[in-house]
């Protein structure tokens, strides 16, 4: 449940339920130190003694030690244990580009979403009024794009997000009101045509690329206008102290932005978390800006450098032929009816990642279907005729 749910009766019926554990998701929104928190979870602060001191569990992927501490505190856990994973994610290729100097950021967006043709991915814009244009301007230039934002009402919203799930939907234009909670699998590309708040915001939406572990496209537009455009907010925050860290983490998401480091490395550290250069999955490294994901030749002034890394290298799948481009497409084509006949999202059938791996392998049986990797019985049951069938079908 939403923690803005937990109050009044609903509390009441709550303690009264035999509840053996406490999953807090999104914890980082329990602290004010955090980059999007949220006043209803501080609710949650008395939930072991209202349960009886059972176990609580918290999760999120953009905790600092400040806030991780925080979280400990506010949640009333003692000496708990503590998992951190890594941040760093090698398929997800990320590019920065400043704004101004002769470029369109329209057009730019228009480039890499051309480039991504038969792909889905979320462009976010800072205000609804931008998100609104630019999901037109999207649509007249042959790009299926609906826009996203607090603003609408719940039944175009939920609408949206029915058909971005049902790869209906090339493109979501977005404010950060999109995001919380969208686990589709086959965002191929992430775009962020203004520059995000913090550092903690950034990592959290371009995390929605690529969790099928296939190679995705996180792009970053940035300005000093866009620090400037976030000073208009801080006028809301009454605590001082609080509203000087949320300047500065504005700050220091626009350094990061304008630096020469890679840019794994630099979240990374951000989060407390030592990393090599990443060597292939950011422009810094692999010395490639965004005209080369637009089709254009390389950006200027991107001079080729080659870094040795310890870390292995980005588990991104090549680039299809026009033959196995086309089985392919016949795959997705098969897995968005069987989709709709169910009335599912389509990753939910098979991700891209497994499609892409039937290609691989041909498989002509079963039994062979059943070793690749993301294909289990239930699914086999399910699905499996009809994608050996398609599998078997001449390509070309």
């Amino acid at each position: 449940m939403a923690p803005e749910g937990l109050e009044g009766s609903l509390r009441r019926l709550i303690a009264e339920c035999p509840i053996r554990l406490v999953v807090v998701d999104e914890a980082h929104c329990i602290s004010h130190w955090g980059h999007d928190f949220r006043p209803a979870y501080r609710q949650l602060q008395d939930l072991k003694s209202l349960l009886g001191d059972i176990p609580v569990l918290a999760l999120t992927a953009t905790a600092t030690r400040r806030v991780a501490g925080d979280i400990i505190r506010q949640l009333g856990m003692q000496k708990p244990a503590g998992f951190k994973g890594s941040f760093f994610r090698p398929n997800l290729r990320i590019t920065v580009q400043k704004k101004g100097a002769g470029r369109e950021s329209r057009q730019d967006i228009l480039g890499i979403v051309r480039r991504r043709a038969g792909d889905c991915g979320i462009v976010y814009a800072l205000s609804r009024k931008s998100v609104e244009s630019l999901a037109e301007w999207l649509r007249r230039h042959g790009v299926r794009a609906l826009p996203y934002h607090a603003g609408l009402s719940d039944g175009e919203r939920a609408r949206t997000q029915d058909a971005f799930a049902r790869d209906e939907l090339d493109v979501v234009v977005a404010t950060v009101a999109f995001g919380m909670g969208i686990d589709k699998s086959n965002v191929r590309f992430v775009i962020h045509r203004d520059m995000p708040r913090s550092i903690e915001a950034w990592t959290q939406e371009i995390g929605r690329a690529g969790r099928d572990g296939l190679e995705s496209d996180c792009v970053l537009l940035y300005s000093w206008a866009d620090v400037i455009g976030y000073d208009a907010f801080l006028d809301e925050i009454e605590d001082p102290e609080i509203r000087g860290e949320t300047r500065n983490k504005t700050v220091q998401m626009f350094r990061l932005a304008d630096g020469r480091e890679c840019r794994h490395q630099a979240l990374a550290r951000y989060f407390d978390e030592a990393l090599a250069a990443c060597a292939t999955s950011c422009d810094v490294c692999r010395g490639e800006g965004i005209d080369l994901l637009i089709g254009s030749s390389r950006a200027p002034g991107l001079a080729k450098v080659a870094r040795g890394s310890p870390h292995p290298p980005s588990p991104a799948v090549p680039a299809l032929g026009a033959m196995e481009a086309a089985a392919f497409e016949r795959l997705r084509a098969l897995r968005r009816r069987l989709a709709e006949a169910e009335g599912v999202p389509a990753y939910i059938v098979f991700s891209d990642a497994v499609l892409r791996a039937m290609l691989v392998s041909r498989p002509r049986t079963p039994d062979a279907l059943l070793r690749v990797p993301g294909v289990g019985p239930v699914k086999m049951a399910r699905y499996g005729a009809a994608f050996i069938a398609a599998l078997a079908e001449p390509s070309g």
